[in-house]
């Protein structure tokens, strides 16, 4: 049976799930199991191996998606303590490592600004994306990540060129660059030798090669597999060629191509024939007759590095460099049997298969479900193959599919020899010798029982620094009988004497280069930094890259990347083409600008339908989006019922759902007359409002007053209890306040109250004691002042005293008067309204002015009041939300410590690590209202769409909670997120405005 954990937006790279995908297979009981992000490709891999689930089908790029088949159920709770600890070990390494994470572009550049290149392994069908922004961004690109493209890399790197740039890849295994190893390379000395290479094991076995023969390279430089195509035209073999050509340390110049086409080839070999350096060229499948005018062309990889090391130590290159392997063979094997190599390497497979194929005479290399040989019987294998590694670790990580088939090939009769490499080095298993070994020596043990000859030839690439050890790597595999070679080239030289054939290598001459030399363009600035400087490296992906880099003295940030806007094409092109456009953060500045500015001032305290025009016969306004009475739950309803009391449209809760569900009754949003109104916000002529004028152009918002606590109308009561209090707000508590705010010149300044308050644990939404007290204190003079009688000063003050979130609806107020000012700038993507209404959360956006995004409200997380729980919880509601949308509220949960635990978050660890999650959708922070507990940071501003599309991280809301049930009231407290959906949508209609094609 088949079991599925989805771990929501819990992304990791693809070996670490690898690894940890070969960890739970081996626990007992499970019969086979996967773990993996929900792509849409690795959803395919689950659905060939037979494990796909509804589950499956419903996950995110962003989604850890795990699925077990297993017979007992209970090996499911074993299997998700195995990926806990899996993945806390991973965190306490990345702790004791000390490396520096970040996550976006703008963050890795600050923490490490003279940055000079991106290290990329990330999934291929995001990895155009992110190379394009690090170009856009005057990096260099080193591309470990494939299945990009064909297209975008010739756009890529036709623009990396234009830049002075190199793009490293696609599929660009291995490099180094002033002496750092960078991707899966080895630990080789530094020296006068640098290296142009399609190949990534080839220059693994160049550059181990060299430092073996006592040489040293100081530049490897990758270009990825494809880059000597008709298509990519070596843009960036090229540009590396002329770079080292100028770069003073290198002396000799290596290139390393894989089969090249024809034209290119003839390009590159003019290049390098106008160079004033020697090169060693060798292009895998030709077998060179002589060297041609400056350019030594090797057969080999070995010869390569022979040919180079001589020429670096200013020896005379010699006519031919076979010498004699180290074994020989008395009795070669009988007729019929065959050699299978089971490569990790591509390279190395590919240069056994072209060898062995010239030697026997076999008709040349195949390239198919991967085997580089397959004829006769001798078949040659790149295990690294993309057939052999979906949803698998590379086989120089894990041993898995290279134990399968010398299992396989070990019981063949005809089977004679098996061809092996290791390749140590960053990256690669930590023992690959001894996770084989056991599988050889059983195998080599059957073959003895069944009197059959079978030898295993094996080859090391590695050095004496890398960190696998490299002659403890020999001893052992010599010390369980297998044949060891120093080479590749001598290891399948040993196989063909085996196999009854010598290997025989021409002596090669120099001879003339005919055609015309080129005049060299000189070096890019870019090209010539990355060449003379330590690199500086954000990488994004394999966090294990980093290793190598910091143990050779280079500097790196860790990019913990995920792919943005949940991994959607459509949104990702949509986002792409807007970050482009200069001009959008040219209007967001002034936009939030309009906000930080802002000159909210508390004027008066009036009767709604004295400012409100629209306000006149039977209307309503409520909260959120436009709605209808038929389409509001409980609570709204509720308040609707309580305002018709109250204004004494009827006399009884049954005539006044009559007349509201007859349609008697109009409803108006609050927003779309400049008011906001908290939970419910129904707002009925009569009731009082409080008048925040923003002093910059004489914008005007309007909210009723904070009743207090307990049985409210803001929470759909509508008791007698309430009407009177509403009663009393609207005869005693609205003129008394109206009174005072009179006697103060000018109005009450609320960015001074919100400055101080602020400082004082308040976050504005959840908790306002702080503000509200320093409001009574700020009114209290005026009040007593007023030639009014004494009891209606004490029945004001004493209710002010006792209403600690009185200050909300005055904060919500002042949110609108601030947004409503920065509206009226129509453009960018800064949100400029977040609300809610039971059924649909609402958005609005300055570039679309009026129109509203919405989606499904979210019900709030949180605690609840004693006798009720969740499923009393009615959809989050409310206007308040106003709050958040000009970053405090539950944006600024780090002011407020002393809220958290009652909004559901666990203390300050948890409030501190809010806010920093909400600074990453926000443009900047607002110097008024400055957080001591934030190292006196302001408070967030400017929510961008395009930052909450990309990253997938909502705006967090603190909260009341309301039961779903009219009249109940409050029934706690928490947070809620607001739903992606709305951004989403405001950003694709945006875009269509800007008229950028969204499908």
């Amino acid at each position: 049976m088949l079991h599925t954990v989805i771990k929501p937006n819990s992304y990791q790279d693809s070996i670490n799930l690898m690894l940890l995908t070969n960890a739970v297979s081996a626990l007992p009981g499970v019969i086979q199991g996967s773990i993996m992000m929900g792509t849409e490709a690795n959803k395919d891999i689950f659905n060939n191996a037979g494990l796909y689930t509804e589950e499956v089908g419903g996950a995110t790029p962003n989604d850890m998606v795990i699925v077990v088949e297993t017979a007992d159920a209970t090996v499911v709770d074993k299997v998700m303590t195995e990926v806990d600890r899996f993945l806390n070990d991973l965190s306490v390494k990345k702790k004791s490592d000390g490396i520096k994470s970040v996550k976006n572009w703008n963050d890795a550049k600050e923490q490490l600004p003279d940055a000079n290149v991106a290290l990329f392994s990330i999934p291929g069908i995001y990895a155009a994306d992110e190379i394009e922004k690090a170009l856009d961004a005057g990096l260099h690109a080193f591309s470990f990540s494939d299945n990009v493209s064909l297209e975008d890399e010739v756009r890529l790197k036709t623009k990396a060129h234009e830049k002075g740039l190199l793009l490293m890849g696609p599929d660009c295994g291995t490099g180094i660059i002033s002496g750092v190893p960078i991707a899966f390379t080895n630990v080789v000395k530094p020296g006068n030798i640098s290296i142009v290479a399609a190949s990534g094991t080839g220059i693994q076995e160049v550059t181990t090669i060299i430092d073996r023969l006592g040489g040293g390279v100081i530049h490897a430089i990758g270009t990825g597999g494809r880059d000597l195509s008709s298509a990519v035209k070596a843009i960036t073999t090229k540009d590396a060629i002329i770079g080292l050509e100028q770069h003073d340390p290198t002396d000799v110049i290596v290139v390393i191509s894989k089969p090249p086409a024809k034209e290119v080839r003839d390009d590159v070999m003019q290049l390098l024939q106008s160079l004033s350096k020697p090169v060693v060229a060798i292009f895998l499948g030709e077998k060179p007759e002589n060297h041609e005018g400056n350019v030594y062309l090797a057969h080999t990889l070995e010869e390569t590095a022979q040919i180079a090391v001589d020429l670096s130590q200013g020896n005379q290159v010699k006519e031919n460099y076979l010498e004699e392997i180290h074994y020989s063979v008395e009795k070669p094997l009988e007729a019929g049997k065959t050699v299978k190599g089971l490569y990790s390497g591509g390279t190395l497979a590919n240069e056994a298969g072209m060898l062995i194929s010239e030697a026997l005479e076999l008709g040349g290399l195949i390239k198919t479900e991967g085997y580089i040989l397959n004829a006769n019987g001798f078949e040659i294998m790149d295990l690294g193959d993309d057939i052999y590694t979906q949803g698998k670790p590379h086989p120089m990580i894990d041993p898995e599919v290279r134990i399968r088939k010398i299992k396989e090939y070990s019981k063949d009769a005809n089977t004679g020899v098996i061809l092996l490499d290791v390749v140590l080095g960053y990256g690669s298993h930590p023992d690959m010798v001894n996770a084989l070994l056991p599988t050889i020596k059983e195998a080599m043990a059957q073959a003895e029982n069944d009197k059959r000859s079978l030898y295993f030839v094996a080859t090391v690439c590695g050095t004496q620094g890398d960190p696998q050890n490299y002659d403890k790597s020999v001893s052992d595999l010599k010390e369980a009988g297998v044949l060891v070679e120093t080479s590749n080239a001598r290891a399948v030289r040993l196989a063909l004497r085996l196999m009854g054939k010598e290997f025989v290598e021409v002596s090669k001459h120099t001879v003339p280069y005919e055609k015309e030399k080129l005049s060299l363009p000189t070096i890019s600035a870019g090209v010539d930094a990355l060449l003379n400087s330590t690199p500086s490296i954000i990488n994004l992906g394999i966090e294990s890259f980093t290793d190598s880099i910091l143990a050779f003295g280079g500097k790196t940030v860790q990019f913990d990347w995920r792919p943005v806007a949940g991994g959607n094409r459509k949104l990702i092109k949509i986002l792409n083409d807007l970050n482009r456009r200069a001009e959008i953060d040219e209007s967001n500045e002034k936009v939030i600008g309009r906000m930080r500015d802002s000159q909210p001032f508390l004027m008066d305290v009036v009767p709604a339908k004295s400012v409100i025009s629209e306000l006149n016969g039977k209307v309503l306004l409520h909260a959120g989006p436009p709605i209808q009475f038929s389409e509001m739950t409980g609570p709204m309803k509720g308040s609707c019922i309580g305002a018709v009391l109250f204004e004494g449209w009827a006399a009884t809760e049954n005539e006044a759902i009559e007349q509201l569900e007859s349609g008697a009754i109009q409803f108006i949003p609050c927003h779309h007359v400049n008011a906001v109104g908290p939970m419910g916000g129904i707002t009925s002529a009569n009731m009082p409002v409080v008048v925040v004028e923003n002093k910059q152009d004489g914008t005007s918002a309007y909210c009723i007053m904070n009743e207090g606590i307990g049985k409210v109308l803001r929470f759909g009561a509508y008791s007698q209890e309430v009407i009177d209090r509403l009663t009393w707000m609207q005869n005693v508590l609205g003129p008394v306040l109206s009174k005072a705010l009179q006697t103060i010149d000018g109005g009450l300044n609320i960015n001074v109250i919100i400055a101080k308050a602020i400082t004082m644990g308040d976050e504005f939404h959840q908790r306002n004691i702080a503000a509200s007290l320093i409001f009574l204190k700020e009114i209290t003079p005026a009040i007593i002042q007023l030639d009014i009688e004494d009891t209606l000063k004490k029945e004001v003050i004493e209710f002010l005293a006792k209403t600690d979130q009185f200050f909300l609806n005055i904060m919500m107020a002042t949110s609108k008067s601030m947004v409503d000012y920065a509206r009226k700038i129509q453009e960018g993507t800064v949100v400029t309204t977040m609300t809610r209404n039971g059924r649909n959360f609402g958005v609005r956006i300055s570039g679309m002015g009026d129109e509203w995004f919405t989606a499904p409200v979210n019900t709030p997380d949180g605690l609840y009041f004693t006798g009720y729980s969740a499923a009393d919880a009615n959809p989050d509601i409310g206007d308040s939300a106003i709050t958040e949308t000009v970053g405090v509220g539950g944006m600024a949960m780090v002011a407020a410590p002393g809220v958290t635990r009652f909004v559901g978050a666990g203390g300050f660890e948890d409030a501190l690590r809010v806010s920093n999650e909400m600074e990453e959708i926000c443009i900047a922070h607002n110097p008024n209202f400055s957080i001591p507990t934030w190292d006196f940071n302001g408070s967030l501003l400017g929510i961008d769409i395009r930052k909450v599309v990309e990253t997938g991280i909502t705006p967090v809301i603190n909260t009341g909670i309301a039961h779903k049930e009219a009249g109940v009231g409050q029934i706690g407290a928490g947070t809620v997120r607001a739903p992606l959906a709305c951004f989403e949508k405001a950003l694709i209609a945006y875009a269509q405005s800007l008229g950028i094609e969204v499908e």
